[in-house]
C-alpha cells in the first residue's frame, strides 16, 4: 500500500523494463489475460508553473536565494519583536524584489504556456476503427496510426509503415531538431511499404518491440514482428525508420506512420532538458562580498549590542526617570532581553546588504544582452545572420577568458570542400580547370607522358580514347587505366549517404570522363560537405550519380546507365572512422566500397598501392588538405550469406544492438584493396589568422581541438597564424604505452624549461592523450600550460571536453571559452565556461547548445575585446557602488546610536528606508550598467593588450573591494559629522529661532547622502547620453520633489507623520543649504584628488591609449571625446579639466579619421547609439 502511495506521488517511479512493447493501431491480442502497458499522453509541456502552483513554487524558488531568505527572516523578526523600524521598511523592498522577479517569470511561463497550448491544439490525422479521423495532437497515443502531408510536421515520433512510394521511402528534414538542412531519407520495411490506403493499413496485425525513450537523435534500436497468413516475419527497425517529431516530411505526398513514443517521451522533449547552471566569476565575487558585509553587519549589531549593556550598567541610563520600567520588564530573562536587543539592532543595521542588487544585476544583465545582437559589426550579410545570446548570466565572463579552445573544421575553415587532389592506384592526380592533370610519369606509362584524364567534350565513346592525343597511350594501357579509375570514381558515387533534388536525368552526358549536364542542373544534398564534394566531382569526371530509386542506386559511367542495388549501408561511426555501402553490379557481383579516414582503412588493406598511398596522403595533408582513403573487396556467394545473415541477427538484436553490429562491421571491412584517396580543400574563414594573433596579444592562449590527422591540423595551423614558422614545434604523438608516455612526457617538459626563451607549440594526438590523461596528467598539463599554442589532432568529442575540465580545474582556475560548429564540439561547448556555436553548414546544434552563437570566427575580437570588456567594466563597477551606497546609507545610523545610548532610535524616516534603493539611487548605476563606455570601442579592438587590463577579475579584486567600502565609510563620516558639527550645538539655525530636531538632523544626513552618491555616479560616467542626464539630475530632483510633497502634505493613510513639514524647514535654512553643498564637494573633492594624482603618476594602459589615439590621426581624447582641429583657450582649458576628471559630452564630438586607419568604416554599432562612417567623421 505504501509503495502504491509512493508510485502515485511520483517518489517510487514504477520498474521500467528496457523495452517497449506497441501493437499496431492497438489491437491487443483477444487471448489469455493481458494487461497493456501504460504510456503517456502527447502533450508537450515546457512550462514549468500551472495555475494551482505557480505561487508556492515560484516563492520557494526564489527563497532558496540567501538574500532574499536573508531579509525575509529579518521581516519576520519584525513582526515578531519591538523593532525601531516599522517592518514595512524590510517588506515593502522584499515585496518589490520578489514581485517584480515572479511577474517577470510568470509572463515567461505564460508565453510558453500558449506555445503549449498551440502545439497541442493543432490538427492531426488518425486511423481508428478502419476510417481517417481528424482529433487534437494532444489526443494521439501510442500505437496509433498517424497520416502527414507533405511540409507538415511530425505529431510524434513515429515508426514509417508506408508512403506514397511504392519502396516505402520519404525525405524529411530535420532543420528543427540539429539545423541540418539536407533531405534524410526513410525507409519502411517492405511488408508494410505496400499497406498505402487507411483500408489496407487496417487489416494489418503487427508488433514493434523497441527500446524505451533515450534522448539520443540518433539512435533507435526496434524490431516490427508481422503477421501474415498465420506466420510471423521479424523485421529490424533503426534511425532509418523513426520519424522525429519537430522534423518536416518534404518531396513526399503523404505518410503513414506509427506513434512509438508520445509527448514529453520524444526525442524532441528529451532534448529540452536544460543545460548545467554555469556561474561567471563576478557572481562568485558577489557572494563573496556579501559574505563580508554580512559579518560587518553582524559585528556592528554585536557591539552596539554590548555597548547598550555597558552603557546601562549605571543605574541612571538604565533606567532614566523619563522613562521607568514595568514590573514584567525588571523580571525578564536577560539573556532573551540580549537576543532581543540583538534582533532589533540586526534589523536597524541590515539595509547593509543591498537586496535591490540581486535585480539590478538581472535587469543589467538581460537588457544589456540586446547588445550583442544589435550590433550590426557581428551581423554577417552572406548567410544573414546576426549574434545571438542564449543566456545572459555570461555577459561579463566574455571580458575574462585566458583559454580559447576551438574546433577547426567549420570554425577556422569555412566548411566548403573543394576536390583537389586524388591519388588512384599509386599515382597523384590534381584537378585543373576540370581536368585531371597527373603529376609524373604513371606506372604504365614508359615516355612519361600522360598528361591529362580530362572531360573531353568531343569524345563520346572509348574508339575515341586510343586516338585522343591527350592521352598518347597504347589501347590496352588506356583500357586498363580507363578500368583503374573507372572503379575508384565508381566508389566514390557509391559509397555515400548524397541526395539528389528532383531534376531531369536523360541529358547526362555520354562521352569518356565527361558529363554534358549542366552541374547547375543537378543538385546534390548532403550531411557531409566532403561527401558532396566528392560525388561532384566524380559527376565532372564522367561518373554521374543519377539517384536512388529505392534500393537500386543509378550511376551514369562514360554515357551508359547502370544499376546496383543497394544491398547494405555500414554506417559512419566516430570510433571505426569509416562507412561502407554492400552493392550489386549489374553483372551481379557483391561489391563492398569503403571509405574513410587514412589511419581507418589502410591497415584493413591487403592489396594496392599501400605504401605510395601513404606517403600521397601525407603530401596531401602537409598542403592542408582533408584525406579519405577509397578501398573495396568482392564477395563470393557464400561470403555474402554469411555476412547478410551475421547483419540481420545484428540488426534485430534488442540488447547490445551497437556492440554486436560493431564485431560484425569488423568482420566484413577487411582484406580490402585499396583503390587510392581523396583530398578536397576547406578554406580558411576570412580574418581568422588576424583574430588568432589578436587574441595572442590579448594575453588569451588558443588551443585548437580537431579530428582531424596531425599533418593536416599542423598546416592548418601554421596558415592560420597559431603555430608560427619560429616556433619550437613539440609533438606527442603515436604513444603505446603508460611508460613510453611518461618518458616522452619527460622530456618535453625538460626542454619546455631549458629553452623557456622561446615560443612552443605542442601537437598531441587522441590516442597519446588518452595515455598522457590517464596517469600523467599533472605532467601533460605542466607542459601545456608553458606553450604558447596547442594542437590536439584526432580528438573524439568527449577528449575535447576532458581537456577543457583539466584546464578548469587547474590551480590558476583560468576562465575557458569553447568555440565550435558542429554536434561533435557540443561536449567542449557545454563544458567550457563560456560556450560559443558558430552558426555554420553542420547544423546548428552547436548554436543551440551555446551560450553565444555567432557566423563566423572573426567576430570572436569583437565579442570579447569590446563587448565582453564593456560588460565586465559595467558590471565591476555596479556591484561595487551599490556596497559603496549601502555603506554610506547605514554608517550614520550606527554612528548615531552613540549618540542616542543605544536605543535603537532611527536616523531616517521609514519611508526614506524604504525608498532608497529603489527609487533615489536606482536607476543612475541601471543606466550605467547598460551605456557606460570609458573607451572607445575602436581603441579596444585595434589595442588588444587592453584586454590583460580586466583579466584575473582585476576590478573586482579585495584591494578594490576595499577601496569602495573605506570609500563608503569615509563618506559616511563627513555626512554624519558635517550635520552633527552644523546642528549638534546650536540647533536655532532658522531666523525665527525655531530649533532643529531629530527628523531634522536624519534629513539632512539623507539629503547630503542622496546627492553625493548620485554625483559620485557622475563622475564615475565616462560617456554621457540624454539618458544619463535624464536619471541622474532627475534622481536627485525627484528626492526633492517627492519630499517637498512628502513632508507638505498631512496624508489621511499615515498613522503618524513625523516628517510633516521637516523637508520644507531644512530648506528654508541658508546654512542647511551651505552644509549640504559643503558636505558633497568635500566628499567629491577625495575622489577627484585622487583621480587627478593617478592620471597624472600611475596612468593605466587604458588611459595610456586614450592618450595615444589623440595624437594619431583619430582626434579623441576619450571614448566619445573628439575635438576640432582650432579651439580657443577657454575650450583648451576645459578639455584639461574633461581629461582630468576623465568624462565628457557627446555634444563635444567631432570625429575626424583617415580612411587608412584600421577601424571599421561603417561603424553603426549600437555601442556608439548613431550612425557614422567615414564620410561623416
Amino acid at each position: 500500500m505504501w509503495r502504491w502511495v509512493r508510485q502515485q506521488l511520483g517518489f517510487d517511479p514504477p520498474h521500467q523494463s528496457d523495452t517497449r512493447t506497441i501493437y499496431i493501431a492497438n489491437r491487443f491480442p483477444q487471448y489469455g489475460h493481458y494487461t497493456p502497458q501504460k504510456f503517456i499522453d502527447n502533450r508537450i509541456i515546457s512550462s514549468k508553473y500551472t495555475m494551482w502552483n505557480f505561487v508556492p513554487k515560484n516563492l520557494f524558488e526564489q527563497f532558496r536565494r540567501v538574500a532574499n531568505f536573508y531579509f525575509l527572516i529579518i521581516f519576520l523578526v519584525q513582526l515578531m519583536i519591538d523593532t525601531p523600524t516599522s517592518p514595512v521598511t524590510s517588506g515593502l523592498p522584499l515585496f518589490f524584489v520578489i514581485t517584480v522577479t515572479a511577474i517577470k517569470q510568470g509572463y515567461e511561463d505564460w508565453l510558453r504556456h500558449i506555445s503549449d497550448n498551440e502545439v497541442n491544439g493543432a490538427p492531426v490525422y488518425v486511423v481508428r476503427s478502419g476510417g481517417l479521423v481528424t482529433t487534437r495532437s494532444k489526443n494521439i497515443r501510442v500505437g496509433d496510426i498517424v497520416r502527414v502531408a507533405k511540409d507538415e510536421s511530425f505529431p510524434a515520433d513515429l515508426v514509417l509503415l508506408s508512403s506514397d512510394r511504392l519502396d516505402g521511402s520519404c525525405h524529411v528534414t530535420t532543420a528543427s531538431l540539429d539545423g541540418e538542412t539536407n533531405l534524410k531519407t526513410h525507409v519502411a520495411v517492405p511488408e508494410t511499404a505496400v499497406l498505402q490506403t487507411v483500408a489496407n493499413l487496417d487489416t494489418l496485425i503487427a508488433v514493434i518491440e523497441c527500446q524505451q525513450p533515450e534522448a539520443d537523435l540518433y539512435r533507435f534500436m526496434g524490431r516490427m514482428t508481422i503477421t501474415q497468413q498465420m506466420e510471423e516475419i521479424v523485421r529490424p527497425l533503426g534511425p532509418e525508420s523513426l520519424l522525429l517529431r519537430g522534423a518536416r516530411l518534404k518531396n513526399t505526398k503523404e505518410i503513414f506512420g506509427v506513434a512509438v513514443y508520445t509527448g514529453m517521451e520524444t526525442k524532441m522533449a528529451l532534448n529540452y532538458k536544460s543545460k548545467s547552471q554555469k556561474r561567471s566569476a563576478v557572481e562568485k565575487s558577489m557572494n563573496t562580498f556579501l559574505i563580508i558585509y554580512l559579518i560587518i553587519l553582524i559585528s556592528e549589531a554585536i557591539i552596539s549590542t554590548i555597548l547598550k549593556y555597558t552603557w546601562q550598567a549605571e543605574e541612571k541610563w538604565d533606567e532614566p526617570w523619563y522613562n521607568q520600567k514595568t514590573e514584567h520588564q525588571r523580571n525578564s530573562s536577560k539573556i532573551l532581553k540580549f537576543i532581543s536587543d540583538f534582533l532589533a539592532f540586526l534589523v536597524l543595521y541590515n539595509f547593509i546588504i543591498p537586496i535591490s542588487l540581486y535585480v539590478t544585476v538581472e535587469l543589467q544583465k538581460f537588457l544589456g544582452s540586446f547588445f550583442i545582437g544589435w550590433d550590426l559589426d557581428l551581423y554577417h550579410e552572406e548567410s544573414d545572420e546576426k549574434a545571438q545570446v542564449n543566456t545572459s548570466d555570461l555577459n561579463e565572463e566574455l571580458g575574462q577568458v585566458e583559454y580559447v579552445f576551438t574546433d577547426k573544421t567549420g570554425t577556422l575553415t569555412e566548411n566548403e570542400m573543394q576536390f583537389r587532389e586524388c591519388s588512384i592506384n599509386g599515382t597523384k592526380y590534381q584537378e585543373i580547370n576540370g581536368r585531371l592533370v597527373s603529376e609524373g610519369p604513371t606506372p604504365d606509362s614508359s615516355e612519361g607522358n600522360l598528361s591529362y584524364l580530362t572531360s573531353l567534350s568531343h569524345l563520346n565513346n572509348l574508339s575515341h580514347l586510343a586516338t585522343s592525343s591527350s592521352f598518347r597511350t597504347s589501347p590496352e594501357n588506356g583500357t586498363e587505366l580507363i578500368k583503374e579509375h573507372d572503379l575508384f570514381f565508381k566508389a566514390v558515387s557509391l559509397c555515400h549517404t548524397v541526395q539528389i533534388s528532383s531534376v531531369q536525368t536523360d541529358s547526362i552526358g555520354d562521352g569518356p570522363w565527361q558529363s554534358n549536364f549542366a552541374p547547375a542542373q543537378l543538385e546534390y544534398y548532403a550531411s557531409s560537405p566532403d561527401e558532396k564534394a566528392l560525388v561532384e566531382a566524380a559527376a565532372r569526371f564522367g561518373i554521374v550519380f543519377i539517384g536512388n530509386s529505392g534500393e537500386i542506386m543509378e550511376v551514369k559511367t562514360l554515357g551508359k546507365l547502370e544499376r546496383y542495388k543497394l544491398l547494405h549501408i555500414l554506417e559512419f561511426d566516430p570510433d571505426r572512422r569509416r562507412m561502407s555501402v554492400i552493392v550489386q553490379a549489374p553483372s551481379g557481383e557483391k561489391l563492398l566500397f569503403v571509405k574513410g579516414a587514412e589511419s581507418s582503412v589502410l591497415p584493413a588493406c591487403i592489396g594496392g598501392e599501400i605504401e605510395k598511398t601513404r606517403i600521397h596522403v601525407d603530401e596531401f595533408a602537409l598542403k592542408g588538405l582533408r584525406t579519405l582513403c577509397m578501398a573495396y573487396r568482392q564477395f563470393t556467394s557464400k561470403e555474402y550469406e554469411e555476412i547478410n545473415r551475421r547483419l540481420f541477427e545484428a540488426r534485430t538484436a534488442l540488447q547490445q544492438r551497437e556492440e554486436k553490429l560493431a564485431g560484425v562491421f569488423q568482420f566484413i571491412e577487411k582484406d580490402l584493396i585499396l583503390l587510392g584517396a581523396t583530398a578536397v580543400e576547406d578554406k580558411l574563414q576570412d580574418k581568422v589568422r588576424e583574430t588568432i594573433e589578436a587574441l595572442r596579444m590579448a594575453g588569451i592562449k588558443v588551443w585548437v581541438l580537431t579530428g582531424d590527422k596531425h599533418e593536416t591540423a599542423v598546416s592548418v595551423s601554421l596558415s592560420c597564424g597559431h603555430f608560427h614558422r619560429t616556433m619550437n614545434i613539440l609533438e606527442l604523438l603515436n604513444q603505446k604505452s603508460d611508460s613510453e608516455c611518461a618518458e616522452k612526457l619527460g622530456q618535453l617538459a625538460r626542454r619546455v624549461r631549458e629553452d623557456h626563451v622561446i615560443q612552443h607549440g605542442l601537437v598531441v594526438d587522441g590516442t597519446s592523450l588518452s595515455l598522457a590523461l590517464r596517469e600523467h596528467e599533472k605532467l601533460f598539463m605542466d607542459v601545456c600550460r608553458n606553450c604558447s599554442a596547442v594542437m590536439c589532432c584526432r580528438m573524439a568529442p568527449l577528449q575535447k571536453a576532458k581537456v577543457i575540465r583539466l584546464i578548469k580545474i587547474s590551480p590558476e582556475k583560468p576562465i575557458t571559452l569553447a568555440i565550435g560548429d558542429g554536434a561533435n564540439d557540443v561536449s567542449m561547448i557545454q563544458e567550457a565556461h563560456v560556450g560559443i556555436g558558430i552558426m555554420g553548414k553542420e547544423g546548428r546544434q552547436a548554436a543551440r547548445n551555446s551560450d553565444y552563437a555567432i557566423a563566423r570566427f572573426k567576430f570572436l575580437s569583437k565579442l570579447l575585446f569590446v563587448h565582453g570588456h564593456f560588460y565586465y567594466i559595467r558590471i565591476a563597477t555596479l556591484v561595487q557602488y551599490f556596497f559603496y551606497k549601502n555603506v554610506c546609507f547605514i554608517t550614520p545610523q550606527f554612528l548615531y546610536q552613540f549618540y542616542c545610548l543605544f536605543s535603537q532610535q532611527t536616523l531616517y524616516d521609514s519611508v526614506y528606508l524604504t525608498l532608497y534603493n529603489i527609487c533615489f539611487t536606482s536607476l543612475p548605476i541601471l543606466i550605467y550598467s547598460l551605456l557606460e563606455q570609458h573607451i572607445d570601442p575602436h581603441v579596444l579592438q585595434n589595442k588588444p593588450a587592453l584586454y590583460r587590463d580586466i583579466s584575473k577579475n582585476r576590478q573586482l579584486s579585495m584591494k578594490t573591494f576595499l577601496y569602495w567600502t573605506i570609500l563608503g565609510f569615509s563618506h559616511a563620516f563627513i555626512f554624519f559629522f558635517g550635520s552633527y558639527f552644523l546642528i549638534g550645538k546650536d540647533t536655532s539655525l532658522l531666523g525665527n529661532g525655531q530649533m532643529f530636531g531629530n527628523w531634522t538632523f536624519g534629513t539632512l544626513v539623507f539629503t547630503v547622502m542622496v546627492i553625493t552618491v548620485t554625483a559620485k555616479m557622475a563622475l564615475e560616467t565616462h560617456f554621457w547620453t540624454w539618458i544619463n542626464h535624464l536619471v541622474t539630475w532627475g534622481s536627485i530632483l525627484f528626492y526633492f520633489v517627492f519630499s517637498l510633497f512628502y513632508g507638505g502634505i498631512l496624508w489621511p493613510f499615515l498613522s503618524s507623520q513625523n516628517m510633516y513639514f521637516v523637508f520644507i524647514q531644512l530648506l528654508s535654512s541658508g546654512s542647511a543649504w551651505f552644509a549640504i553643498i559643503l558636505m558633497v564637494v568635500t566628499c567629491l573633492f577625495l575622489d577627484i584628488v585622487k583621480k587627478v594624482f593617478d592620471h597624472h603618476f600611475h596612468p593605466t594602459n587604458i588611459e595610456k591609449a586614450q592618450l595615444t589615439e589623440t595624437n594619431s590621426s583619430i582626434k579623441c581624447l576619450d571614448s566619445m571625446c573628439c575635438f576640432s582641429e582650432g579651439e580657443t583657450v577657454c575650450a583648451s582649458v576645459g578639455r584639461m579639466l574633461e581629461r582630468v576628471i576623465g568624462r565628457c559630452s557627446p555634444s563635444h564630438v567631432s570625429r575626424s579619421w583617415s580612411a587608412s586607419d584600421p577601424f571599421y568604416t561603417n561603424d553603426r554599432s549600437i555601442l556608439t547609439l548613431s550612425t557614422m562612417d567615414s564620410s561623416t567623421c
